[in-house]
């Protein structure tokens, strides 16, 4: 095992899959059907009990809407964490709506003094 396979945590991984998989009212079978994978492939990456290959990463997180940062990594620093989360939530919304929110928050960076 080399230096990152230590540091990945599979069942945090599975737990958010089966989390948002859940959110979007999906079955292992629709979730495995849409990312042309076998469900019960899903039910071991849900458990922990098979390791999932970088493809199958990119379709799941494609098909959660989820970036792949969200999926991959929990050992980073709150910072980071918090950026992944908005990062996730900026996911579900248009790019007009995106550049609002940017534009929004350099407004508040050059003015964070007098808030």
């Amino acid at each position: 095992m080399n230096f990152y396979e230590d540091k990945i945590d599979y069942s945090k991984i599975g737990q958010k899959i089966k989390q948002k998989r859940q959110e979007l009212g999906m079955s292992q079978e629709e979730l495995a059907e849409a990312c042309d994978i076998s469900y019960s492939y899903i039910g071991h990456i849900e458990r922990a009990s098979r390791n999932l290959s970088l493809n199958t990463a990119i379709k799941l997180s494609q098909v959660l809407n989820v970036s792949l940062d969200y999926l991959l990594l929990d050992a980073i620093p709150t910072e980071s964490a918090l950026i992944n989360s908005i990062n996730s939530e900026l996911c579900n919304h248009s790019p007009e709506q995106v550049q609002k929110f940017l534009n929004t928050v350099k407004i508040l960076a050059e003015n964070i003094e007098r808030l």
